[in-house]
């Protein structure tokens, strides 16, 4: 039976290597309504917001070097849409270290 769930994953501490955000599973599509990273470090970062398509590790970029100041939030909320096995990712340019929080909605099929 088909569903729609609200949900939310936490990930503290992702830093410049890759970190699976979302992890998709086979039969659900997920709406993603905002991704927040917040720089907890107290330096300046860049980052990139990514989507590894079927988790093959074909990355697809949705935000390149995107700013964040120190002690700073950024808001992504545009909508995206992920299938079936696809991750979300988010990976630092340097070792910093921030949090992220992305709020999504969870269809089944």
């Amino acid at each position: 039976m088909a569903s729609e769930v609200l949900k939310r994953t936490l990930t503290n501490g992702v830093t410049n290597s890759e970190s699976v955000v979302l992890n998709g599973v086979s039969g659900h599509t997920y709406t993603i309504l905002s991704v927040v990273v917040t720089e907890t470090a107290g330096a300046a970062e860049t980052f990139d917001l990514f989507i590894d398509a079927g988790g093959g590790g074909t990355d697809t970029e949705v935000l390149s070097d995107q700013a964040v100041g120190a002690n700073e939030t950024f808001v992504f909320n545009d909508r995206l849409v992920l299938e079936d096995e696809d991750h979300l990712c988010v990976q630092l340019a340097s070792s910093g270290n921030v949090d992220v929080t992305v709020s999504y909605l969870d269809q089944t099929r």
